[in-house]
């Protein structure tokens, strides 16, 4: 089986070995599947996926999805409505704000690899008791002021890269939130397109339901007159009546769970349930898309924005785990300051006035009770667990594609299975009507050939929207395009030898 190799940061992640100079970079050996489709059927990426009572899907291996992937629905009120969620909803706005705090919190993190310069300037009014020896060069006053004015600048040498590893950090976790916004633009965009959907389809699932009712309605008249002629008894209109009730309950859930996903698609529009929405299309509105992307496995785990944001978590894990080494090595600081003082403000800097200092300071942990050690055991604890993570987090990717690439196949032979029950239902339900309108047969034979008839729609309706949904599910699967986000995290400082 091939296996990918990747390197957990480049040339700035390790881990630690008995001695601290002893450090190696950290890779992660990750199985492949051993073709693109998984345990999906092989046909699905050899041959079109083309049911007899569907259009046709081919899958393009090593093909990358687009961006804008629900464009392949053709249908302009999908795509207006994934704009508007893009805008307008709660979760991606707090996504992208975290993000936004992830890239200040690196630009931060960023500064304190450069030396650090302040300025200030302090005036003083005092008044001191003559009794007192005055600091001023005349001793009789006994109020004067005081002007001082300096600069200092602080440096703290960056040796062994701690300063550096902790912005490396900080830019992984920008680029964490980058990921995880690419992940929730990805699902809110998926979430409308189902959303949609399944509207449609409960729409569809309704008027047949409707239909049915009318059908039962239209039965129960027939076997009123003819039990005014005495044709039938009151059982036969009893029974009838029970499957009226019937049809007529069927209809209820269905609107139910049409209102709460139309609720749930306003909240994802940023907008209070009950607000107007504009005019969903039907599911015949919905155009199947033919061609299908499917990146190859190497390819996904850089596209994912789940694997993305695992792979910089592991990233950000190997900085700490470098900082934490460094925080046991010796720093070294220089700071220095200049300036003046003087009791009049244009004095400040007269000869005699200015003044000035240097210093540096060595600085190595000699004891801290293990808390070092420890923190740094802790981190190297925290980048395996990372590690695993990642290496979890990329297999359950490559499961999703297998899966996606099942569910579009068997759903090929759902729709066929489906649409032949469903004429044939219908085609039963037609002939029974006519032999009881003909008085050939009971009222048993039209119960049974009308719950058939109703059963068989709603399967051929389901399967239908399924190969919409498991479609969906396929660009998901492949990280839905390419990532938006990730690409502008801030890059890690380059790493650099004393």
């Amino acid at each position: 089986m091939k296996r990918l190799i990747i390197a957990a940061m480049l040339a700035s992640v390790v881990l630690p070995q008995p001695g601290l100079a002893r450090t190696k970079p950290v890779k992660v050996e990750l199985p492949l599947p051993p073709t693109p489709a998984g345990a999906a059927p092989q046909t699905a990426v050899t041959a079109p996926i083309a049911p007899q009572s569907g259009p046709a899907q081919t899958v393009h291996v090593g093909t990358a999805a687009a961006d804008r992937w629900w464009t392949a629905f053709a249908s302009p009120a999908i795509n207006d409505l994934v704009d508007q969620a893009l805008v307008a909803n709660a979760d991606l706005g707090a996504a992208q704000a975290a993000l936004r705090q992830a890239h200040d919190l690196a630009g931060a993190a960023r500064g304190a690899l450069f030396p650090q310069l302040d300025a200030g300037y302090q005036v003083e009014r005092q008044r001191i008791s003559q009794t007192l020896s005055s600091p001023l060069l005349d001793p009789n006053p006994t109020v004067f002021s005081v002007h001082t004015a300096q600069v200092s600048v602080s440096y703290a040498l960056d040796l062994f890269g701690a300063n550096r590893a902790h912005f490396a950090s900080a830019a992984a976790q920008a680029r964490v939130a980058a990921a995880q916004a690419d992940g929730v633009r990805n699902l809110v965009s998926a979430n409308v397109v189902l959303a949609v959907i399944q509207n449609a389809a409960l729409q569809a699932q309704a008027e047949d339901a409707q239909t049915a009712i009318d059908s039962n309605r239209a039965v129960l008249t027939m076997l009123r007159r003819r039990e005014a002629l005495g044709a039938v008894g009151k059982a036969d209109v009893a029974a009838q009546e029970a499957a009226l009730a019937a049809a007529e309950g069927a209809l209820p859930p269905l609107e139910r769970a049409r209102r709460t996903n139309l609720a749930a698609l306003a909240v994802l529009l940023g907008l209070a349930p009950g607000a107007a929405l504009p005019k969903l299309p039907a599911l015949d509105e919905i155009a199947l898309p033919t061609d299908l992307p499917l990146v190859l496995p190497s390819d996904l785990v850089a596209q994912r924005p789940d694997v993305a944001a695992a792979a910089a978590g592991m990233e950000g894990a190997g900085a700490d785990l470098k900082a934490a080494i460094a925080a046991r090595l010796p720093s070294i600081t220089l700071s220095a300051s200049t300036g003046g003082a003087a009791r009049d403000f244009s004095d400040m800097f007269r000869d005699g006035n200015p003044f000035w200092s240097l210093l540096g300071g060595l600085t190595a942990p000699l004891f801290h009770g293990g808390t070092l050690r420890k923190q740094q055991r802790a981190s190297q604890d925290a980048l395996e667990a990372a590690t695993a993570r990642y290496r979890g987090v990329a297999l359950q990717a490559f499961a999703d594609v297998s899966n996606a690439l099942t569910a579009l196949s068997t759903d090929a032979d759902a729709l066929d299975a489906a649409s032949r029950g469903d004429t044939a239902a219908q085609a039963s339900l037609g002939f029974v009507k006519r032999q009881l309108e003909l008085g050939s047969v009971g009222t048993l034979a039209v119960l049974n050939a009308a719950a058939a008839a109703q059963q068989a729609r709603i399967q051929y309706v389901q399967a239908r929207s399924a190969r919409l949904t498991d479609t969906v599910g396929m660009f998901v699967a492949l990280g839905g395009g390419q990532l938006g986000l990730a690409g502008k995290a801030p890059a890690a400082a380059p790493e650099k030898r004393p």
